[in-house]
């Protein structure tokens, strides 16, 4: 819920309200009818809030149309791949939702030992084997990262 606009109350309850409303986006990843981890992702007006706010803006030239923001994997299903599925069916989601431009914020790790647990925005090796870009750094070990999709069946630029 940190990446959605300020909000009061029960963050579960909050939570259903936006999912049922369809304000809230992730693809999910199951095994048969338990859920393993999900993708968390939506338009820039649906997730507002991001970490590393102040470089964000500093660097800002235009605003996404999509954002993805935060990944969860259940501890006892790390390491077998479920944050990369779920990023790649959070990007055909994109795609069948109308495309775009797709932003994110993941965690460089290379060479230096981070546990699964911290990522919540991913790694930026994940991103960069489905093809997306680094734009800029906004953090020590922080990157912004793109990607433009197709938009209305055409191919992505």
């Amino acid at each position: 819920m940190a990446f959605h606009a300020k909000l009061t109350g029960q963050n579960r309850s909050e939570k259903e309200r936006r999912v049922r409303e369809g304000h809230a986006h992730a693809a999910l990843v199951y095994d048969d009818a338990a859920c393993m981890g999900w993708c968390q992702f939506g338009p820039t007006e649906e997730l507002p809030r991001i970490k590393h706010q102040r470089a964000y803006r500093e660097g800002l030239v235009a605003l996404p149309d999509w954002r993805i923001t935060c990944f969860f994997v259940d501890k006892s299903y790390r390491g077998r791949g479920l944050a990369s599925a779920a990023l790649e069916g959070a990007l055909e989601e994109i795609v069948r939702l109308g495309g775009g431009t797709v932003e994110s914020y993941p965690e460089d790790v290379e060479g230096r030992s981070t546990a699964a647990a911290f990522l919540h925005n991913g790694t930026l090796s994940m991103f960069e084997r489905q093809g997306f870009r680094r734009t800029r750094r906004l953090g020590k070990n922080h990157w912004l990262v793109s990607k433009v999709l197709p938009t209305n069946g055409q191919p992505a630029d």
